[in-house]
């Protein structure tokens, strides 16, 4: 992935991103973490694209101002856990844990936001496909297999093939937000839509819902603050 810097105080870090697709040049602030894409069009010229960038450099940065600021994982960090805050703390051992109100990560202090991450994943894991199972068997389709990434405009994905994809920044989210998630995932199972008959499934198999739904929409950008140097 390729990157430039626009100079200024303070500097933006924008990400460059070929699409073969696009039309004209774009630049885009992400609503969600506040990442810088600029998309270059087949064709295009780099320079031409550096160039659109640094005069849109005011503009940018009125974007940025209105993002909550982004949160570095580290030592002393409170990081969201199946919605309780756990500070990241330094340890013994082999295994991320958590103890009481910490998330406990051994090793090289430099290390520590990637283990944490690594952590946040497999739990995430898990946690998704304990639900994605149980909430399958009682629509009476199985999927056919189930990802995680680390996705910024959508918490799920359900494919025409039954494949299912989460985002694990759920798990940071509360475990009834979670479960949430995978019953509407797991609904698409048996209805590829948005139909009055899809919400109905969806309520059938996971009960009211809409609480959760608007947790979602209110602190998507809380979850996507956190970032792990990737």
């Amino acid at each position: 992935m390729q990157h430039l810097i626009i100079p200024g105080s303070p500097p933006i870090e924008v990400i460059l991103r070929p699409s073969a697709r696009a039309r004209r040049i774009s630049l885009r602030v992400s609503r969600l973490d506040g990442r810088v894409t600029l998309t270059l069009p087949k064709g295009a010229h780099k320079a031409e694209a550096v160039a659109f960038a640094h005069e849109k450099a005011n503009w940018v940065r009125k974007q940025l101002a209105q993002h909550p600021d982004q949160v570095v994982v580290g030592v002393g960090v409170d990081l969201p856990f199946e919605g309780r805050a756990l500070q990241l703390v330094a340890g013994t051992g082999r295994r991320v844990r958590v103890e009481g109100g910490t998330l406990v990560v051994p090793g090289a202090e430099d290390r520590m936001a990637a283990r944490a991450q690594v952590f946040l994943k497999e739990m995430a894991r898990d946690r998704l496909a304990a639900a994605s199972d149980r909430y399958a068997a009682r629509v009476g389709r199985p999927y056919t297999r189930l990802t995680m990434r680390d996705t910024r405009s959508r918490w799920g994905s359900c494919s025409s093939a039954g494949a299912l994809m989460y985002s694990w920044r759920l798990i940071m989210a509360p475990a009834a937000v979670l479960e949430y998630v995978a019953a509407h995932e797991v609904a698409h199972l048996r209805e590829m839509n948005h139909s009055a008959a899809f919400w109905k499934t969806v309520e059938d198999i996971h009960g009211p819902y809409q609480e959760q739904r608007n947790w979602l929409r209110e602190n998507s950008a809380f979850l996507h603050r956190f970032r792990f140097g990737d």
